[in-house]
């Protein structure tokens, strides 16, 4: 998604930092603390402005936080069973302490997860990813999904301007402002669902052409940088993660 990794971050391997990001991801859920997922979230707006990567992260974290973040409200927020501190009613609403409070952990929680696997997706190159996984002879399907993950987003959006070029070429007109914004959105959806579904149809063609299903040894021509120091910190990483969700969800 990007075309060259930040300096400070260039040397680390995609798996690295692919491990940190579930570690994190995984403790934050599991300890279930909206001060500790503040807490997080500061770090992680730190780290990444350090680094280069805040202005691209943070808005397109935000672009999917705020509606969800006013769903929760909303859900939660107004109408939440629990709920028995009433701070406002309004018919069948209430607005509660408990409820509010809820929507904010899970809010907290929820973004720590956006924010640290938007990040690992603008750092990581997925040729990048893919030669290290290939080079560990990891499954290769379970390489094509993580790596498909990684470029559906720019690709959906590439295909979706393509078709808008296309159909103003012939003349579509659909006005200007809110309204024609909608209207637009409706002309392009069915071309875009049917040109992605046959995209998916010949890309799954061209994988069994080139023998992705088969059982031999396969190579790369890439070659990225991933240190004996690394392996083994991701090693220790992951282990001291298993022994935190034993301890943790053991002493309950």
């Amino acid at each position: 998604m990007v075309s060259a990794a930040p300096p400070r971050l260039g040397r680390l391997s995609p798996l690295t930092v692919l491990c940190a990001a579930v570690v994190i991801a995984v403790t934050t859920t599991a300890l279930n603390s909206w001060a500790v997922s503040a807490g997080v979230l500061l770090g992680l707006a730190v780290l990444l402005a350090s680094v280069g990567l805040g202005r691209k992260v943070l808005p397109a974290a935000a672009v999917i936080m705020v509606p969800f973040g006013l769903s929760l409200l909303l859900t939660h927020g107004l109408f939440f069973p629990e709920g028995r501190s009433v701070l406002w009613t309004f018919g069948p609403a209430r607005v509660t302490a408990e409820g509010l409070f809820f929507a904010a952990s899970m809010g907290l929680r929820t973004a720590v997860f956006v924010v640290v696997f938007l990040a690992f997706s603008f750092h990581v190159q997925p040729a990048d990813l893919m030669a290290l996984l290939t080079k560990y002879r990891t499954p290769p399907q379970l390489g094509f999904v993580l790596c498909s993950a990684l470029t559906i987003a720019p690709a959906i959006a590439a295909r979706a301007r393509r078709v808008a070029q296309a159909q103003q070429a012939r003349g579509l007109v659909t006005g200007s402002g809110l309204r024609g914004r909608l209207a637009a959105v409706r002309e392009q959806a069915v071309p875009l669902v049917l040109a992605l579904l046959h995209e998916a149809g010949s890309r799954a063609d061209s994988l069994e052409a080139r023998g992705f299903g088969g059982r031999s040894r396969r190579t790369s021509y890439r070659e990225v940088t991933d240190s004996r120091a690394q392996q083994v910190f991701r090693t220790m990483l992951l282990a001291a993660l298993l022994a935190f969700l034993v301890f943790w969800y053991g002493a309950r």
